[in-house]
């Protein structure tokens, strides 16, 4: 397996496979991915086993914290990359060994009698729900369910299972594998696609075994641990039909000596190595992603409506009417003025916490940047599932690097409203740790816990400061540059003169925050259904790979999210209340709270296995984050829309 490439390399590999494939004396390459391997007849290879996960606790254990057989060379971990840790995963090698095309049945060891300690810890795991997570060739195991008619697959296999009407529990100890394999024939240079969907030349491929599926079938067998103890590692023993009764499945109790075996079938399949993911990242409910695209689509023609009318009929007409008046009529229409054009020396008036805001609004579009990148890059294949981590490594660096255009946005924004360049350092500085501190700050807390559960989530103490060393080295000083460019920048002038005497704004009888607060129900219903797939793939352990209608559904959401800060902002001018900096910042912004009220629902209706304090801790503390990065994104969104709006509008106003 190559080593994987960080995705800001992406583009000089694109330019070195480009120069590269113009060499007449070049037959083969390769971008990001995994390389397809042909394996011999009898060749062997071995399984990896990932962290045991539960949809019950969110907390990664290692595999081999449990009593399972370890590999004769002793346990080596595989190199992780950043996302991979990140995600709690931990890779090491397994005993598990298979022979291409061999089909057979083996021993792989009986353990010392059980602790009182392991007894107890086993049937915790397997009350939890806890699943073993094994790898081959890349492919995560699958097996397959039948729930009420319906055919469930699901990845990974259960540590073991708790039978309804019975106070044992037993453990799963004998894996039947069925490994689906394509014969490959070698014919020259052929064009293949890898598993990122990127087209490859292969040539003088030899002919083999292809591996395209990874199936299992687990049972709980009882075995005679005399008889079997006397058997080496690898040493064949007879095949078990699974299911079987209680009475010959083994049950989990103390001093009790439990024997692992597995059985391997190779079935030969028309399945091609380029689509053999297609059974992971296979989605049901193509209707419900396309309805919730259509369902965004109206809201945004609604409101494109809207602001079509206060653009052509209301502003246009208004404007266009000032405009063919005389003097005279102007200075007796500026004595009668109503509605938007009242407020017009104080407009731009300096709003409450104005550093705050910059800092807020450039952070948002930082955000916004990575997450559009990243689902470009996602959508044209190449950050595939079979890249493990990478998904999360790629958003980690474009984030950093992405400093460069945060420091230059909200030192802009703080020269507009000011008018000057000075403190442009403390708002980058302040750009730079805002959004990093408040989620080193939860995940400091979370990461305390998973410590004290001893979780494979928990990072380690040297990628803290992995991460540390990565914000000080390259974001820091990237923000900080990018607000060097914002003082040297062309400044944005106000287009009219602010009052010395600010205008009381007139009484309402609801407050305006509750206008605002409603408002984000509009971007949320362009989002919610996506937002359904996105938490189940991330909390119930299933594949999300529908990047294409997750970038259609973001572009409806930053229509949306203008539109409605826009309609906001205008509503505000119309009854005279110029204070509208910061409520165009949440008009859009507040989608975030309707998200965290979701994630709350999701927990309580669609996690309801989710058990214990510390798991629920866990999940609305990174729901906490989610929402902080959205209100930042959405909210930069419509205040910047906002804003150009607002200048627009008042640059076409001549009042002296």
């Amino acid at each position: 397996m190559v080593a994987k490439m960080l995705p800001c390399s992406w583009i000089s590999a694109c330019v070195l496979v480009l120069l590269l494939s113009l060499h007449p004396r070049v037959h083969a390459f390769y971008l990001p991915g995994t390389f397809m391997h042909t394996y011999s007849p009898g060749e062997v290879i071995s399984a990896k086993v990932n962290s045991l996960t539960s949809i019950e606790t969110e907390l990664p254990f290692s595999y081999y914290s449990l009593p399972y057989c370890k590999p004769l060379d002793g346990v080596k971990k595989s190199a992780e990359n950043l996302g991979e840790i990140l995600m709690g995963d931990q890779i090491d090698n397994s005993p598990y060994r298979f022979q291409v095309n061999v089909n057979e049945s083996v021993f792989l060891c009986t353990t010392d009698p059980l602790t009182k300690e392991q007894a107890e810890l086993l049937k915790r795991r397997a009350r939890d729900l806890y699943q073993v997570n094994m790898v081959l060739d890349n492919l995560p195991v699958m097996r397959f369910t039948e729930q009420n008619g319906v055919i469930i697959q699901w990845t990974g296999f259960p540590v073991g299972y708790n039978p309804i009407g019975s106070n044992e529990d037993y453990i799963i100890n004998h894996l039947k594998f069925r490994v689906l394999v394509h014969q490959y024939q070698a014919q020259g240079d052929v064009v293949v696609t890898s598993e990122d969907g990127v087209a490859m030349v292969e040539s003088d491929r030899k002919s083999g075994f292809q591996i395209v599926g990874f199936e299992v079938v687990p049972c709980s067998v009882r075995r005679d641990p005399e008889s079997m103890s006397k058997l080496k590692m690898y040493d064949k023993v007879d095949s078990v039909n699974c299911p079987l009764e209680l009475e010959k499945s083994q049950a989990i109790r103390e001093n009790e000596r439990i024997t692992f075996t597995y059985e391997v079938e190779y079935v030969k399949s028309n399945i091609k190595w380029p689509s053999r993911w297609d059974a992971y990242l296979k989605m049901d409910g193509a209707k419900v992603h396309w309805f919730s695209i259509m369902n965004s689509m109206m809201v945004v023609f609604f409101l494109a409506g809207i602001v079509f009318v206060i653009f052509l009929r209301t502003v246009r007409r208004d404007l266009t009417r000032y405009e063919e008046m005389d003097k005279e009529a102007q200075a007796q229409m500026n004595e009668e003025l109503s509605g938007w054009k009242l407020v017009v020396g104080d407009v731009f008036r300096e709003p409450s916490f104005p550093k705050l805001l910059c800092v807020m609004v450039a952070d948002g579009i930082q955000i916004t940047g990575m997450a559009v990148v990243t689902i470009v890059f996602a959508a044209l294949g190449f950050l595939s599932p079979a890249s493990r981590g990478m998904l999360l490594t790629g958003m980690i660096i474009l984030y950093l690097f992405l400093g460069i255009i945060a420091g230059y946005v909200g030192v802009r924004v703080w020269r507009t409203i000011k008018g000057t360049s000075e403190g442009w350092k403390s708002v980058a500085w302040l750009t730079a740790c805002f959004f990093p501190g408040i989620v080193f700050i939860i995940l400091t807390v979370l990461n305390s816990i998973l410590w004290g559960k001893k979780s494979t989530g928990a990072l380690p103490i040297s990628l803290f400061f992995t991460l540390l060393a990565l914000w000080f080295c390259i974001s820091v000083p990237l923000t900080l540059i990018g607000g060097l460019l914002g003082t040297r920048a062309a400044s944005i002038d106000y287009p009219v003169r602010t009052n010395q005497i600010p205008r009381e704004i007139p009484e309402r009888k609801f407050p305006s925050w509750l206008l605002v607060l409603g408002a984000g129900t509009l971007p949320f219903g362009t989002l919610f259904i996506e937002l359904f797939f996105i938490l189940s793939s991330i909390w119930l352990g299933r594949f999300y790979y529908v990047f294409g209608f997750l970038f259609i559904v973001l572009f409806l959401l930053v229509i949306v999210c203008g539109e409605v800060s826009l309609v906001l902002t205008y509503m505000h001018l119309c009854v005279e209340d110029w204070k509208w900096w910061w409520k165009a910042f949440f008009a859009s912004g507040s989608v975030a709270f309707y998200v965290f009220l979701y994630s709350i629902n999701y927990l309580v209706f669609d996690l309801r296995s989710l058990s214990g304090p510390v798991s629920a801790t866990l999940y609305l503390g990174y729901s906490l984050i989610m929402a902080l990065a959205i209100m930042l994104s959405t909210g930069a969104i419509g205040f910047l829309l906002s804003f150009y709006f607002v200048h627009y509008l008042f640059s076409s106003v001549k009042i002296d």
